[in-house]
Parts: C-alpha cells; sequence; structure tokens
C-alpha cells in the first residue's frame, strides 16, 4: 500500500483515451492509479506493487482479458476484477463472470455506473481489514458436503456475478443467500427476499417495479418495487421457476438494462442490484419443456450453488438437532434437553423428505412429548418416511403372558398413544383448554388436533 494508504486500482487498457478517463474518475474517489497497456505490463505492475482492484479491457494486443482475470484469481483472489465489454455483448460479460470476474461494465462507459462498480468493490479490502467471513457458522454441521458449501458460499460473496442457488425444500437456501448478501460489499445495504410463487400474476409487475399514483384502479398513491427496495443490495428470487413466462420477459431486460420502469411511468428508473435465486425445481428440465426462457436461466445461472439435502450429510442430523433443541429449551425456558442414542440412531435411519426444516419440526414435537431431561426414540414422531427407519434395540427377554402385562410392557403402538395422550392433555391444561392454542404448541393444525382428541377418547 502507498504512503498515504490510498487504496490502488490498476487500469488495464491499449487506448490512451479510456485511461485517462478511468485515472481521472478515480483520483476524484481519492484511488490512485497506476496504468498499464498490454497483459504483460499488468502482469508486471502486479507484482511489483499490491493492488486493491483491476480494471481490464476485453480485447488487449497480447491476448484477452479474461486471461489476466484467471492469472489474478490464481495468484492474489482477493483482489475483485472488472472487465470493460463492448456494448450490448453479454456474452462476453457472462463469459467474464464465470471465469471469476467480480463484476462488468460496458462501453461507452457510464461514469456513475463506474463509480459505484468501484466503490462496491472496495468495499470488499473494507470486509478484509474487519475479519473477514462473517456469519458461516450459521449454516451447521461439520460434513465435507456443507463445509463445501460454506466455502462457495465465501468466495461468491467476492462477486458480483449472478448466482443459482439449487436444492431440495427445507434445505436453507434463503440462508445461503443471505450469508453471501452479509459477507459481501453490498452487506450494508438492504437484502430483500420474495417468494416469486406467492404473487398473483396481475400484481407482479407492480410489485417489482413499482407503479405511479392512478396508473391503474386502487393505485392511490407511488409505490416502489421490490428492486428500488433493494437498491445498493441484493435482490433475492426465491422459486424463480414459479415466475410466468412474460414475467421473466421483464426481468431478463431489467437485468441486462439494469433499469426498470414503475407501472405507468414514463421513464426507467436506473437500479443497482446484485440478484440472487432459487428454486428447489430443476430449471434446465423447465428450459427443454418451454417453461422458463434460456437466455434468463443463463443470466441468472452464471455460477450455481447446490445445497446438500440433510439425508446426504447424516453426520451433521445430531448436531442439527441439538442446536434446534438448544435453541428452543432458550426459546421456552426449560432445562437442558438431549437426544438419548437411540433416539438419534433413528433420526439417522430417517429419509428427511422435508430436510432441516422438517427435523426442526419434529424435534420441536419431541421436545412436547418427552418426559424429564432426554428425548427417547418413541418421542419421535416421522409423519411420513420413504425409506422406513428400524430401531436397533438390545435383545429383550420374552414377553410376558398377557395377565402379567403392566404400563411398562405395553404394546409400542398403546404405548405411544398412551404419551400421546399425555402431551394432549398437559398442553390443553397449560393453554386452558384453548385448542387452538394447544394444538400449536403441539406443532399440528386445530383439525388434526380435534381429530385425535376423538381418537383417544379424550373429549
Amino acid at each position: 500500500m502507498n504512503s498515504k494508504n490510498k487504496p490502488v486500482a490498476l487500469i488495464v487498457d491499449d487506448e490512451p483515451a479510456i485511461c485517462e478517463l478511468l485515472q481521472l474518475t478515480l483520483q476524484r474517489m481519492d484511488v490512485d492509479a497506476i496504468t498499464a497497456g498490454t497483459l504483460a505490463e499488468a502482469r508486471s505492475a502486479i507484482q511489483s506493487q499490491p493492488v486493491d482492484l483491476c480494471l481490464t479491457d476485453m480485447q488487449m494486443p497480447d491476448g484477452s482479458g479474461l486471461e489476466l482475470v484467471a492469472y489474478i484469481q490464481q495468484h492474489m483472489a482477493q483482489v475483485p476484477v472488472a472487465v470493460i465489454t463492448a456494448h450490448g455483448n453479454m456474452e462476453t460479460a457472462v463469459q467474464a463472470l464465470k471465469s471469476g470476474a467480480f463484476d462488468f461494465v460496458s462501453k461507452p462507459l457510464d461514469i456513475v455506473y463506474l463509480r459505484k462498480l468501484v466503490s462496491t468493490a472496495l468495499k470488499l479490502r473494507q470486509n478484509r481489514e474487519a475479519g473477514g467471513a462473517r456469519g458461516m457458522t450459521r449454516l451447521f454441521g461439520q460434513s465435507q458436503a456443507i463445509e463445501q458449501v460454506r466455502v462457495m458460499a465465501a468466495k461468491l460473496a467476492r462477486s458480483q456475478a449472478p448466482v443459482h442457488i439449487s436444492g431440495e425444500s427445507g434445505t436453507g437456501k434463503e440462508l445461503v443467500a443471505r450469508l453471501i448478501h452479509e459477507n459481501g460489499p453490498r452487506a450494508d445495504h438492504a437484502f430483500v427476499a420474495v417468494n416469486c410463487g406467492a404473487i398473483p400474476t396481475e400484481l407482479m409487475e407492480s410489485e417489482f417495479f413499482g407503479h405511479k399514483k392512478g396508473s391503474f384502479t386502487g393505485a392511490v398513491a407511488d409505490k416502489e418495487g421490490l428492486f428500488q427496495a433493494a437498491q445498493g443490495g441484493t435482490l433475492f428470487l426465491d422459486e424463480v421457476a414459479d415466475l410466468p413466462l412474460h414475467m421473466q420477459v421483464k426481468l431478463l431486460r431489467v437485468i441486462q438494462e439494469k433499469a426498470v420502469r414503475p407501472v405507468g411511468a414514463a421513464k426507467e428508473i436506473a437500479v443497482d442490484v446484485r440478484i440472487l435465486s432459487a428454486t428447489h425445481r430443476a430449471l434446465a428440465e423447465l428450459v427443454r419443456a418451454g417453461k422458463f426462457r434460456e437466455d434468463l436461466y443463463y443470466r441468472i445461472n452464471v455460477i450455481e450453488l447446490h445445497v446438500p439435502a440433510l439425508r446426504e450429510r447424516k453426520d451433521d442430523i445430531g448436531l442439527l438437532a441439538e442446536h434446534i433443541l438448544e435453541r428452543l429449551v432458550r426459546i421456552q425456558g426449560r432445562p437442558p434437553v438431549h437426544l438419548a442414542p437411540e433416539a438419534l440412531a433413528f433420526l439417522q435411519s430417517y429419509a428427511f423428505p422435508g430436510n432441516v426444516r422438517e427435523l426442526e419440526n419434529i424435534m420441536e414435537r419431541a421436545l412436547t412429548l418427552a418426559e424429564g431431561d432426554t428425548i427417547q426414540a418413541p418421542d419421535i414422531h416421522l409423519r411420513r418416511n420413504p425409506e422406513p427407519a428400524t430401531l436397533v434395540r438390545p435383545e429383550e427377554p420374552p414377553a410376558a403372558e398377557p395377565e402379567d402385562m403392566d404400563d411398562r410392557t405395553l404394546p409400542l403402538g398403546k404405548h405411544l398413544g398412551e404419551i400421546e395422550k399425555d402431551a394432549i392433555r398437559k398442553a390443553l391444561e397449560q393453554t386452558r383448554y384453548n385448542k387452538t392454542a394447544a394444538a400449536k404448541l403441539l406443532g399440528m393444525s386445530f383439525r388434526q388436533l380435534r381429530y385425535r382428541i376423538k381418537k383417544l377418547e379424550l373429549d
């Protein structure tokens, strides 16, 4: 770093006029700049002086700007590289992002956008000085599969490339998106998450892009859309596969032009947001079926990050279950509760079609049913199990004759019924016989509770 501790940028372009324009822009931002006219000069400059940012043209006399992106990725991955591309050449821009570029800017240069890009890139330097990755431990687990997700998320946080997060429902895709945002240069701006399948089709354009007062019946005031709300930050499009085709066209235009036009407005508004998306469906198959636009697919799926299913990381089930129990007992003000080894074995033999979200629901029900400070296998109720679990028990003595049986030797089904009766009684007493509140406490619907009360003859 130089004596004044200013950030230093490397400008790589064989056009002196472009170099001069970029130098002048950076100087006004209190950033020192050094220039290079070839890739060879750029490599030499980097080796002789540390830099905090690189701006490189795509076409150089001795090669492609992508070669410089790859070189910097290999030798100094912490330095963000922004690539200058020809106007409208989105294929080149996407290729640059896939190669590891931080972002891209098109010619003719938009100075306002360039300044934003530089400011965003230099925040990575501040993040490094502040202590690196934040919150990655919220991705709980020690398996190799989840460690790979943590490493990839930390790497993607240093880029502005659109990321598509794939994985089954309940695996934690939104959590991964939040961690990418929180560890990136946009962390001090908004993270806006939207479930694309939850917005009525007729309101989508207004919700995404905003509207002007009087633009349609019911538009009694100006309203900003989700893109404006995420200005400077990140927009997370959850279940993006549920977008209808007409909205896919509009979304593609916004991503390419970096501008939105509110419903009823005459002019477009510039927006600066990073797009993260997710879905539990196979986007590539939807593209082949004609249900998702191929051009949009390649724009939002520049880099894909897959979040593994819980059954693919069974070694993490015990850690996750104990972590969930710690949180629940803290909320409920109860003493610590732990899993019995047999209960853990039961969980690990289950396929978890609902993944971590289902595990949370199972542990909440088990905690309600548990007696004392330990959750036993009979306390765990699995609603569905594509791969039926088998409890491995120690060899037991021959069953007693019917006349000698007492409560301790009830058949398992009847024993579980008695446990369930007791749990429902306790929940009803705790809620002063408010069935709606009791159902919520037990983690079931009011209709399910009413059915169980009738079946167990608790009326």
